[in-house]
């Protein structure tokens, strides 16, 4: 037994709550999108056979008419040669073909309405349809998603995150372990204000000494150069 029953049961069913209930909503919509296909193609197939009833209908109430007016002409030609009895007897075939006519007529009331209700049936069925499709194309995108997500999360669980990330910081910290040697290397190699004048002081220290010397250095050369010339 399919999922729906009876072509009411799909009109009136409510395929959101369906997939709610479902195990598996994408077997699900696939399993109501075949019981619709299937039941309307019953559909149309048993409007083709009402379609196929009132032209029969219409060609035998065409044919009874007809009957009608033979059987009224029969009888007028039956009293203009006095032959009332004739002209009675077709009266009487004319009525029987009358209500032929007229019961047919109603058949073909009763099939027209049919036919009514079959194309009402098929729009609704054909939107539920196009309903169900649609929501299968959703599932399936949805489930495809989901399911990508899920194995993003198998790979980027939080261990492997926190793993990762502890690595990275230790990275970190030897990078801003280096730098912080370079930064070292440059406090010793750089100069304060102190130092700057200390080294001028010294230089000028330096320069008057070694002028000493050198006028020291030159005394002591005249001195001997006078000796020389005595």
């Amino acid at each position: 037994m399919g999922i729906f029953s009876r072509f009411a049961d799909i009109i009136n069913s409510n395929i959101s709550s369906l997939l709610d209930k479902a195990e598996d909503p994408e077997k699900m919509v696939r399993l109501i999108i075949q019981e619709m296909e299937d039941t309307l193609v019953e559909v149309r197939s048993t409007s083709a056979k009402v379609l196929a009833e009132k032209k029969e209908l219409l060609r035998r109430i065409a044919k009874v008419q007809e009957q009608v007016e033979d059987w009224q002409n029969k009888a007028e030609l039956a009293l203009s040669k006095d032959r009332e009895d004739l002209a009675k007897a077709a009266l009487i075939e004319k009525q029987k073909a009358t209500e032929l006519a007229t019961t047919l007529t109603q058949e073909l009331v009763v099939v027209e309405e049919q036919i009514t209700r079959l194309k009402e049936e098929v729009n609704l069925l054909q939107e539920k349809l196009a309903d169900a499709k649609a929501r299968q194309k959703t599932i399936i995108m949805r489930k495809q998603t989901a399911s990508s997500r899920l194995e993003v999360k198998k790979q980027l669980d939080s261990s492997k995150i926190d793993n990762a990330m502890s690595k990275f910081e230790q990275y970190e910290r030897r990078v801003e372990g280096l730098e912080s040697q370079v930064d070292a290397y440059d406090l010793g190699n750089q100069k304060s204000l102190s130092d700057e004048f200390a080294a001028l002081e010294a230089e000028d220290s330096v320069s008057a000494e070694l002028e000493a010397l050198k006028s020291k250095l030159n005394a002591e050369k005249a001195k001997a150069k006078a000796k020389t010339t005595k």
